[in-house]
């Protein structure tokens, strides 16, 4: 079975920026897609994510006809979580991806969700096609954190420009361009 999961990021949910919109769009195109909503950011850390995607594993949800879109921290939990676990998937399509910024505020939230650098490249192991979409003007995942993001991942690497962090703050309801990659 094809499915599409849409991982959202710290502070995120599935109601937010474009993942509603993009939901209605693979479900208007009879693909099956899945939005989990993980504890962000009261109970965030990379174990209790584990938990809830660990039960789309065991009930076959997580195939090697899975694609991934992620956004955000959602990038570096799901290439974690698929390395850590041996899960193999069609495809990863990561929106301001990152792994290892130290943010001003609430560095703890991220931590335990990032991976040794050398360790992302064992992505191309468990995952046949990897894209990395990412902004020139992000405020929080500067574009040269993203493009090594990328690089680290043997990733596509497409730079769309004044896209910021790809949320509503940028103007994104909608995200017509990810659709290519999809």
């Amino acid at each position: 079975m094809e499915n599409y999961f849409l991982i959202h990021g710290s502070y995120g949910n599935p109601y937010k920026n474009w993942f509603p919109w993009l939901k209605m769009s693979l479900s208007k195109r009879k693909r099956n897609c899945i939005v989990p909503n993980f504890p962000s950011p009261d109970k965030q850390d990379y174990e209790s994510w584990s938990k809830v995607l660990k039960a789309y594993v065991e009930i076959g949800y997580i195939t090697e006809d899975t694609t991934f879109i992620t956004h955000s921290l959602g990038g570096i939990f799901i290439v974690k979580f698929l390395v850590e676990n041996n899960i193999k998937i069609k495809k990863l399509i990561t929106v301001a991806g990152f792994n290892q910024i130290k943010f001003d505020e609430d560095n703890t939230l991220y931590d335990s969700f990032y991976s040794e650098n050398g360790k992302l490249q064992n992505i191309k192991d468990v995952c046949f096609e990897r894209i990395c979409l990412y902004s020139d003007n992000d405020p929080y995942v500067p574009q040269n954190e993203a493009e090594e993001f990328a690089q680290y991942l043997e990733a596509k690497k497409v730079l769309i420009n004044n896209a910021g962090h790809f949320n509503e703050k940028f103007g994104y309801k909608e995200f017509r361009e990810i659709l290519e990659y999809i």
